[in-house]
């Protein structure tokens, strides 16, 4: 077990380092960099466009890397994950601006390629951590004995938080060694924490080939064997459809506040507090404001993911979602006071909540699925989730800070924070279910229906 809770949380450290900074980087200087010709809200809005690429990728990875984890295994699907995230983030490291080269290389930018390249690696960073997260989290549920799968869930689940503390301790470095305004920084200093992002994908490698499959799928593996060739076990992605499409809906409802807090805080909240415009605090601090906010972050998330054996996974992500409406609309207030306090006290407070919906929810969506489709159906609800919380909510916040004021990015935050009470309220509790593959695989005989089944 302790390799399995090292395997996954190393990974989904490594995967989610590689999509933080560039958030951090959306945020900081790709504006600039690969959007030039833009005016300041037009070039934030593109950046953050960027940004949101990869969260409409993300349902198609965990498709497709959910079709291969339910056929293949969790293993060998986990590494391809992380050699597509790695290669996709040393890319864009590596990635000539519009005007500006790299390392000496392209002096005078290559133009619109620029970011035309720039949204295609994106895509691939979005199209392998949405088919990591469901992956992980069922390395350790799929392994974890009876009653303490909250507990080991959590490993995977605190992958944000340290990825989160790393990428702006990266950023904050290469700030204070070749300072945030100097031409330098501009031009290869944002660059060195995608660069060495490949020497923790290595890490990562070494760690998880060093896992073996989990005994879940080993088991599913032999029904499938021992079943007709007729069962319905082809294509998870429809049998997840088909039979649990509503648990898939009602998952992505409701981690749609988890995922709107948290980019929001991390990516968004970033942008807002370095803009003159705005609060116009430096970058220095706002990066060591993230690495305090990371703590906090982490210690909600194992908390609630260990209370969430006892208590139950529904009733302690109701407490985040809950106090997540009031908090939205509080958020811009606190913020417009102004100065470091202010901020550092909105950016602790949102991503101490998030940590609460999400630390159980790394045991919640592998116990609501079926083990012959659980890789598929796990990531869609989770990514689904993504898009209505992480890839919108920015898009639509900086045309309202633009126009109408900040306390409607506010509202909208509530909003889906409202959706998200609603849709935890009906799921139906799963601390206690059989993660096991011992339910039968559905024969499906010539024009006829399978049977449905039930959550395990």
């Amino acid at each position: 077990m302790g390799r399995v809770a090292a395997a996954s949380s190393i990974g989904t450290t490594i995967e989610f380092y590689d999509f933080f900074i560039y958030g951090t980087a959306a945020a900081l200087v790709f504006p600039t960099v690969f959007f030039p010709e833009a005016n300041g809200t037009a070039g934030t809005l593109a950046s953050f466009a960027t940004f949101a690429v990869a969260f409409f990728a993300r349902p198609v990875g965990a498709i497709l890397f959910g079709h291969f984890g339910d056929v293949i295994g969790r293993k060998r699907t986990l590494v391809w994950t992380l050699l597509i995230m790695g290669l996709a983030t040393v890319g864009i490291g590596l990635l000539p601006g519009y005007e500006t080269g790299a390392f000496g290389m392209f002096d005078g930018g290559i133009g619109i390629w620029a970011p035309t390249i720039l949204v295609a690696l994106r895509f691939l960073q979005g199209f392998a951590v949405g088919g990591e997260w469901a992956g992980a989290t069922l390395l350790t549920s799929e392994y974890a004995p009876a009653g303490k799968r909250g507990l080991y869930a959590m490993f995977p689940q605190l992958g944000p938080a340290f990825a989160f503390f790393l990428s702006s301790l990266t950023f904050l470095v290469a700030s204070l060694t070749v300072g945030t305004a100097s031409d330098a920084f501009l031009s290869y200093g944002w660059r060195i924490p995608f660069i060495l992002s490949m020497a923790l994908v290595l890490v990562g490698l070494w760690v998880r080939l060093a896992v073996a499959e989990t005994p879940v799928f080993q088991q599913a593996q032999a029904q499938r064997a021992q079943a007709p060739k007729q069962a319905v076990n082809r294509l998870p992605f429809l049998d997840a459809m088909k039979f649990q499409w509503k648990e898939i809906v009602i998952a992505g409802g409701a981690l749609a506040s988890l995922f709107s807090l948290f980019y929001m805080g991390t990516a968004f909240l970033t942008s807002f507090a370095t803009n003159p415009d705005q609060m116009g605090l430096s970058r220095n601090f706002v990066l060591t404001s993230g690495m305090i906010a990371a703590v906090f972050f982490g210690l909600s998330t194992a908390a609630s993911a260990i209370y969430s054996d006892r208590f139950g996974r529904r009733r302690v992500i109701m407490v985040s979602v809950i106090v997540a409406v009031p908090w939205s609309l509080l958020l811009f207030p606190i913020l417009s006071v102004g100065g470091e306090l202010a901020f550092l006290i909105g950016l602790i407070g949102t991503l101490l909540i998030f940590g609460i919906a999400y630390g159980p929810a790394g045991a919640l969506l592998p116990e609501m699925f079926q083990a012959r489709y659980r890789y598929t159906g796990a990531g869609m609800g989770y990514n689904l989730a993504g898009i209505f919380g992480g890839a919108i909510p920015p898009l639509i916040a900086v045309p309202l800070i633009a126009g109408p004021g900040a306390i409607w990015v506010g509202i909208m935050l509530a909003v889906l924070s409202s959706v998200s009470v609603l849709c935890t309220y009906l799921i139906t509790e799963t601390k206690d279910a059989d993660v096991s593959a011992v339910h039968p695989v559905p024969v499906q005989a010539h024009g006829d229906e399978a049977p449905e089944l039930q959550p395990a």
